[in-house]
């Protein structure tokens, strides 16, 4: 018999579905694992939300993240499962190492919170997840709308560049990117 891992997956479920559904699906998931001899720990609903690019021809996708115990064996049919259940857009699987589930609890007791974490508003998902910086670029300014030209040393850029941030384009002074 083969020790019992802890996994996380995050999934992108098909937003254009009513709650009911999607519902449906997270519980169809969470029994395909207990079924597997899985112990689900957290199941955090992080709620719609707007897709980076489109998946699927779909641009908003309902998120859900799940912290599960279970066998090594288990996670090649879970994946496949996850791949033929087409409310599903996307999703990913890591095994979580004991480390990182020891900084989560500490982090989630400092910050006053109960060892369990779950997470039903869309608010409290964009608290708990931050997009990375990407060249030091200040993504609070593309958020508020500044439309503005940006100083270099915002976005990594030396001082003689100067990036205008629109919607539609990019633009420094040597290349213009649409």
């Amino acid at each position: 018999m083969s020790i019992r891992r802890v996994y996380e997956t995050t999934i992108i479920i098909n937003a254009a579905l009513e709650d009911p559904d999607i519902d449906a699906a997270i519980n169809k998931i969470a029994s395909f694992l207990e079924n597997h001899g899985g112990v689900i720990e957290e199941t955090n609903k992080w709620g719609r939300r707007r897709l980076a690019y489109p998946i699927n021809k779909k641009f908003n996708g309902y998120y859900v993240h799940l912290v599960y115990d279970v066998q090594p064996n288990v996670i090649p049919p879970f994946e496949r499962f996850l791949v033929l259940e087409d409310k599903i857009l996307r999703h990913l699987t890591l095994q979580l190492e004991p480390e990182m589930r020891e900084y989560r609890k500490e982090k989630s007791l400092a910050e006053g919170k109960s060892g369990e974490t779950i997470i039903s508003s869309a608010e409290e998902a964009e608290r708990v997840v931050t997009a990375p910086s990407f060249g030091g670029y200040n993504r609070s300014a593309a958020k508020t709308g500044n439309d503005n030209a940006i100083a270099g040393e915002d976005i990594g850029f030396s001082e003689e560049e100067t990036v205008a941030i629109n919607d539609d384009e990019i633009t420094n002074e040597n290349n213009v990117v649409d």
